[in-house]
């Protein structure tokens, strides 16, 4: 207990500062509890695995869009960086899109459905295996990882790319389908909504999104050490999020940035629902750390595995 009210002096006014940066509005007490509770405790959980490999950690942190991938990365990295002094580097495999050129040409020689970005396959995987492998070389050199830019829909120049200058200690790779695993034939064959039953008819997304999970993303996956699950309540709350997401975009009218409206939100969710699913059966008893959330997006319980 000492240790964590150590903790909790050296963050609190980091944490507190960080959640009015990405207007995180939950009351004050609220954060305090959250930070003592989950957040603290996490990172100590983290610390000790890290010390047991001493080498570089490679950590997953996974769940359904708006569950708070993002904020709960920034925090981890904020407690681990400042009361732990750890070397972090957090990436979002969001940046690992492939372009917008080539997710148009997917779309044109596999299946028109891989225009839009997000499903296992319209990531850049060999991007994603050299960050594993130079970050794992002996004689650490330094590089560079892309930026993906969501307002364009399309990958950044390479002058605006990410830097890493110095070999790690601990890595989070955050993303929504990071962790996932493929799904039987049978599973396949059945549309889960109507995007599938009426713009894949044939199987030939479904198919194609599952091959690569079986394959480039498994050897991705593999390279991860623990995997942190952000467990939804279920998959209506992701429509509501996201629309909640959409309208704070709206009001920001100084923000060129584009909006989806109902109906647009309502059929970009169906690309994720499948994997999300699935997701929640695998990883909810495979993952290390399992935070459940609430339908108001507060955490509920977490539970820890060694």
């Amino acid at each position: 207990m000492q240790q964590i009210n150590e903790c909790f002096n050296v963050v609190k006014k980091d944490y507190l500062n960080y959640l009015e940066k990405e207007k995180i509005f939950y009351k004050s007490k609220k954060k305090i509890i959250n930070l003592k509770k989950i957040y603290i405790p996490m990172s100590f959980w983290i610390e000790k695995e890290y010390q047991k490999k001493e080498r570089t950690l490679f950590l997953g942190l996974s769940g359904g869009q708006g569950s708070g991938k993002t904020t709960i990365t920034g925090i981890l990295k904020i407690i681990l960086k400042k009361y732990f002094k750890r070397k972090i580097k957090t990436v979002s495999i969001d940046d690992f899109y492939k372009t917008l050129r080539e997710r148009k040409n997917m779309s044109k020689k596999i299946h028109p459905l891989f225009k839009t970005r997000g499903v296992p396959g319209t990531h850049d995987t060999s991007s994603i295996k050299n960050f594993f492998i130079k970050i794992k070389k002996k004689k650490f050199k330094k590089f560079k990882i892309p930026k993906f830019a969501k307002n364009l829909d399309d990958r950044l120049k390479k002058k605006y790319w990410y830097n890493v200058n110095e070999r790690p200690e601990i890595v989070i790779l955050e993303g929504w389908c990071v962790g996932a695993k493929s799904q039987s034939q049978s599973l396949i064959k059945k549309p889960i909504n109507d995007l599938e039953k009426s713009e894949d008819k044939q199987m030939i997304w479904r198919k194609h999104v599952n091959h690569k999970l079986k394959n480039d993303y498994k050897k991705i996956f593999s390279k991860i050490d623990h995997f942190i699950f952000i467990k939804i309540p279920n998959f209506k709350v992701v429509f509501k999020w996201r629309f909640l997401q959409e309208s704070k975009l709206r009001k920001n009218s100084h923000l060129n940035n584009k909006t989806m409206s109902y109906n647009e939100i309502k059929r970009f969710i169906m690309f994720y629902e499948r994997i999300t699913l699935q997701m929640i059966k695998d990883l909810s008893k495979s993952a290390s750390m399992l935070m459940m959330l609430k339908k108001n997006q507060e955490v509920k319980k977490i539970f820890f595995r060694s």
